[in-house]
């Protein structure tokens, strides 16, 4: 049968006209340079040559409108295993690329780029491609891996996946919201492999609720091995194993696909599927096993700092009959919907100390009971013997009871926020909660306050009583004013500490004591700040020693709770994997202290000024990671930083020899709309600005400065005023030797014969040209951070810097 012409024409047509960059699903699973996935309702993605997996754009359950750039499994339903972006979700429209120098890009309908791989890349792609283990992977010309997702998995391992000493998992946030939950798997440095709940703003772990007991010393683990045939194990030192797999569990690879994932709920499972049920089957993932067993007994059970449990706080966790917790609210209480395993609140108003009269407050709330339920931390009283009845009136007469739990003759009151929530047959306790009564206020309505109409009452009796009614009043009041007077001070005490906390909320609180304790009475100093002395210590976390350092602030002037506020308040809500680490804080009295993470391989001063000089490439890799570093800083925070004090000694090396920036406390906050700010003159001598001296505004560009002068350090391995020369020396002020040597053409004499920088004179004469940039005196004419991460890693031209010498030398701080 002969097919219209007209036909023929449109066929021929639509193909000629098809965009050429557009992926389709049958690719053989390679992702070529240039080509693009879009996120639309057609599902465009790339399979793996089996067909067992898809990357790109999956719709978001329950939402057909967003869409996550994703890995699963395209023969099972929404089974996801990766996900990029950190979990957030993508509008129709958004566009995924692949280049060779960046990798992957992700951008929004708009073009404004929201995730990439360019900082992760170990060399330069050839094209990306899904293998048949599930490893969407950016291979090399020599076909290495450039970037590939199974070495930043998610919340989800696969078999042949290997997770590495200081590796994560990390549970999303609910069944739909992909963003980082509550949970996390992490192989520690030690080989200890451990369950953790956290703090979600901040990362902070609590203690470990699962650990497998794999740091000894003298064999320690060095990875979690997930082998091609279904089988988990950590692979110790020696070469020995410890299973996580029941023997007797396992399943064949050959029949069955299979994953491990840590749930929302915390539990991590191993699950397998038959490789012969169609995808509209109706077959489900069967479970291998999980652990803990029992997670609402399990999480939280040795916390012993502020972790809620399984569930939020002031919920109640019980387990299903798939042997998973479930989170209940308690009645009159609710949860967010969209977060099932998140916190409890009251839909009434608990009661207050202070707002109700003690004899009224008894008829405005009411005792329900739960029973088998248990909160069984924080307790703040306990009654022994009592009686039911009087256990509950005891809560009801007490304004700041909430609940108590009678069990025998003993009675244990409780108070807002409650942890660790659980019901249980075999608990044997009664939970009396303090909840609205029904018939007084409804559930949601704020109880009327009466105190106002109390007051026009007493002063009504005042001027209308008789003469001793009167007086009886007057004294009243007169010892009540005094009473008031009295109290202020401790309310003011108080109120200080409700701002402090919620101002630090984000942050982990340590006392003095624990502080001291951790760092054997301050005894191991390992540097100072700008404003104290830095000491190492060793904090312990679910059995788990972490060492950190303590930066106790030592000087005892006014300024002191200036820098310490803006330093917790700039470390606190950052997070990038070229700044250190911001643990917490110890405010008492006069005290104040910070916790960091501690880095084991000292300063970049250290590494630069030493006997050895680092290798070309280890320099490349510390000027680009504290360029990234300072770009997070002044343009990707929620709030702007100026860090001040830009220098070596500033930065620190971690274990794998990364840039990681450090001391905040002189760091200046900028609102978004504020692009200039007047200070005090911040900063080291050597390395700072010329517009500090000249009274004028400082912006973001005085970091730019700072670094500018660092990068010639790192260059040429020497410090920017070097005592060893002379002064009349032209080598002793390296900013002005660098400008001769560049403007001359001496770049061997300015790396003073380093043959590893001059075997690669073009990324080494970028990098001079970039600093000398920087070090511009205008500065509307130095580069930004931006510009300068891009031209270091080789995205953008460096434009030769002008012919005069428009530098100034500050080094009279």
């Amino acid at each position: 049968m002969a097919w219209p012409l007209s036909f023929v024409l449109i066929f021929y047509l639509t193909i000629i006209l098809l965009p050429s960059s557009l992926v389709s699903s049958q690719n053989g699973g390679k992702f070529s340079i240039g080509q693009t996935l879009l996120a639309n309702s057609k599902n465009t993605f790339i399979l793996s040559p089996s067909g067992d997996f898809a990357f790109g754009f999956h719709h978001v359950p329950n939402n057909t409108n967003l869409f996550l750039l994703s890995i699963w499994y395209a023969k099972i339903p929404d089974t996801i295993v990766w996900y990029a972006n950190d979990g957030n979700p993508v509008a129709q429209g958004s566009k995924l690329t692949i280049t060779a120098n960046e990798g992957l890009v992700l951008s929004d309908p708009h073009g404004t780029r929201l995730w990439n791989t360019t900082n992760d890349l170990t060399g330069a792609v050839s094209y990306g491609f899904m293998n048949d283990t599930g490893n969407f992977a950016l291979v090399t010309s020599n076909n290495g891996a450039a970037w590939q997702t199974f070495d930043h998995p998610t919340d989800t391992l696969l078999p042949t996946q290997v997770l590495e000493l200081q590796g994560e998992v990390d549970s999303r946030m609910s069944e739909a919201n992909f963003t980082k939950g509550r949970f996390a798997l992490r192989l520690l440095s030690d080989g200890n492999l451990v369950l953790n709940t956290r703090d979600i703003a901040t990362g902070f772990a609590y203690a470990a609720y699962y650990a497998s007991g794999t740091n000894d010393a003298a064999n320690p683990g060095e990875e979690l091995v997930y082998s091609e045939s279904g089988d988990m194990y950590i692979l110790r030192n020696n070469g020995s194993r410890f299973d996580l797999i029941q023997p007797d569990k396992l399943r064949s690879s050959k029949d069955y696909y299979q994953r491990a994932t840590l749930n929302f709920d915390g539990v991590l499972t191993w699950y397998y599927y038959p490789r012969t049920s169609k995808v509209d089957s109706g077959a489900g993932w069967s479970e291998i096993q999980h652990f803990p067993d029992n997670a609402c007994i399990s999480i939280g059970t040795n916390v012993g700092d502020s972790d809620s449990g399984a569930c939020g706080y002031n919920s109640i966790c019980s387990i299903g009959d798939d042997q998973k917790p479930v989170c209940q609210c308690p009645p009159y209480y609710s949860v967010d919907p969209n977060d099932i395993i998140g916190s409890c609140e009251p839909d009434f108003k608990p009661d207050a100390c202070g707002q109700f009269e003690e004899d009224g407050a008894k008829s405005e709330y009411m005792m329900t009971p739960l029973l088998n339920t248990d909160w069984p931390f924080a307790d703040y009283a306990r009654l022994d013997p009592s009686s039911e009845e009087e256990c509950k009136n005891s809560c009801l007469n007490d304004c700041s009871c909430s609940v108590v739990i009678f069990g025998g003759s003993s009675c244990w009151k409780k108070k807002l926020p409650l942890s660790n929530g659980r019901q249980d047959d075999t608990l044997g306790k009664t939970a009396w909660l303090k909840v609205t009564n029904n018939s007084f206020t409804p559930p949601g309505k704020v109880p009327p306050v009466s105190v106002k109409y109390k007051s026009n009452a007493a002063i009504t009796g005042l001027l209308g009583g008789s003469v001793c009614v009167n007086f009886i009043l007057l004294t009243a009041i007169i010892a009540l004013g005094f009473f008031f007077m009295r109290s202020r001070k401790q309310f003011k005490v108080c109120e200080h500490q409700k701002r402090f906390n919620f101002e630090y909320g984000t942050a982990h609180s340590f006392t003095y004591s624990m502080l001291e304790s951790a760092t054997n009475g301050f005894r191991e100093e390992i540097g100072s700040g700008s404003f104290g002395v830095v000491y190492k210590g060793t904090i312990t976390v679910g059995g788990n020693v972490t060492p950190v350092a303590v930066k106790k602030l030592d000087r005892t002037f006014m300024t002191v709770d200036k820098e310490f506020t803006a330093e917790v308040n700039a470390i606190g809500l950052t997070h990038h994997k070229n700044l250190v680490r911001f643990i917490g804080y110890c405010k008492e009295a006069d005290k104040r202290l910070l916790v960091y993470e501690y880095m084991s391989n000292g300063t970049v001063a250290d590494y630069l000024f030493g006997e050895l000089r680092p290798s070309w490439q280890s320099r490349i890799n510390i000027a680009q990671g504290i360029a990234r570093g300072l770009l997070y800083l002044h343009e990707e925070c929620t709030t702007q930083i100026i860090h001040c004090d830009i220098k070596p000694q500033n930065i620190l090396v971690d274990d794998y020899y990364n840039a990681r920036i450090s001391d905040f406390g002189l760091a200046k906050l900028l609102h978004l709309n504020q692009s200039q700010t007047n200070t005090a003159i911040r900063g080291t001598k050597g390395y700072v600005a010329p517009e500090w001296f000249k009274n004028k505004p400082v912006s973001v560009k005085v970091d730019v400065y700072s670094f500018g002068v660092m990068l010639l350090e790192i260059v040429c391995c020497r410090k920017n005023v070097c005592m060893e020369f002379s002064t009349s020396d032209e080598r002793a002020i390296l900013t002005d030797w660098a400008f001769d040597c560049f403007q001359s053409g001496m770049l061997d004499a300015l790396v003073n014969g380093d043959m590893e920088a001059l075997n690669d004179v073009a990324q080494l004469e970028r990098f001079v040209k970039v600093a000398l940039w920087c070090i511009q005196e205008d500065p509307n004419l130095r580069l930004t951070m931006k510009q300068v991460t891009q031209m270091l890693e080789g995205l953008a031209e460096v434009p030769s810097p002008p012919s005069s010498t428009s530098f100034s030398v500050t080094v009279q701080v």
